[in-house]
């Protein structure tokens, strides 16, 4: 497998990669991770089962398109495909482990707020559905903000948590009353990150931000601030440097809830438990 794959990685680069030695190193919940390396180079490679390759497709994707807005820094994918039963995906290894202080978080927050600005779409949506988790992510396109989020978005969710035994009101009444929050809604079509919790970012040895691990699409950039605040946090700095670079609009705090339900629905949806109670703590403010 590993041969293959440098193959794949020499024919990307045009220059000859062969592996020296392969190291297992965090890939999340989700995909195996390693640390390959030739005596020069270095790559972060995230495997799957074959049939999820069109997980890796959507990811490489979402990596290029935040990448081209030149903003914050993006482990750039090198190649993707399947070999034998595994999926796979390359990475530019970035060295993390930088000090997590108040000016990398400030940046963070600018240079986020830079690329929702330079990122932008006519409409909502993407160009091909993705994954938030394992879950399934929705992204035909759409011309109206609340429409989307509200079908495509909570909607969905909601019928799959449903479908694993969620105690949960009418989905029918609670798209209505999310359509009803968001109708005075009409957002920039940002690029998102999509799943912007504190485990997709972090900084570089050479103190630079970085955030991986996408669920992109083209949407309300609140829905990035909206999740950082899930999850613990991020720190005050970030979104001191955020609004400096892009005030968020006023309703925010409002809209907030309606933002994270939709992750809160899918943590649900992977791994239920107290997420269910804590959904329909949500949900009841949004009917209210």
């Amino acid at each position: 497998m590993w041969q293959t794959i440098a193959k794949e990685i020499s024919k990307a680069t045009g220059k000859e990669f062969e592996v020296k030695e392969t190291r297992s190193v965090g890939g999340g919940c989700i995909n195996q991770g390693y640390k390959i390396q030739s005596l020069d180079r270095q790559y972060f490679v995230k495997l799957n089962q074959a049939s999820l390759v069109e997980m890796f497709v959507a990811e490489a994707l979402g990596l290029k398109q935040m990448h081209q807005t030149q903003t914050l820094t993006i482990p750039y994918p090198v190649c993707w495909g399947t070999v034998g039963n595994s999926c796979y995906i390359v990475l530019e290894w970035l060295e993390l482990g930088g000090r997590s202080n108040s000016e990398a978080w400030s940046k963070m927050g600018r240079q986020l707020a830079q690329m929702h600005q330079q990122g932008t779409s006519s409409r909502f949506g993407w160009k091909m559905n993705n994954t938030i988790g394992s879950t399934p992510q929705i992204n035909t396109w759409m011309d109206n903000w609340g429409d989307f989020f509200a079908e495509q978005r909570i909607g969905y969710q909601l019928r799959l948590a449903k479908t694993r035994g969620g105690n949960f009101p009418d989905t029918n009444q609670v798209i209505a009353a999310v359509k009803e929050h968001l109708a005075d809604r009409e957002p920039v079509a940002s690029i998102v990150h999509g799943d912007l919790w504190s485990g997709n970012a972090s900084v570089t040895v050479e103190g630079e931000p970085v955030i991986f691990d996408p669920a992109t699409y083209y949407g309300d950039r609140e829905t990035d601030i909206a999740m950082t605040e899930l999850f613990g946090g991020f720190p005050q700095s970030f979104y001191q440097g955020y609004n400096q670079q892009w005030e968020l609009d006023p309703g925010y705090q409002k809209r907030k809830n309606i933002y994270n339900l939709y992750h809160i629905l899918n943590h649900f949806n992977l791994f239920g438990g107290g997420y269910g109670s804590q959904a329909n703590s949500m949900i009841r403010k949004i009917l209210k």
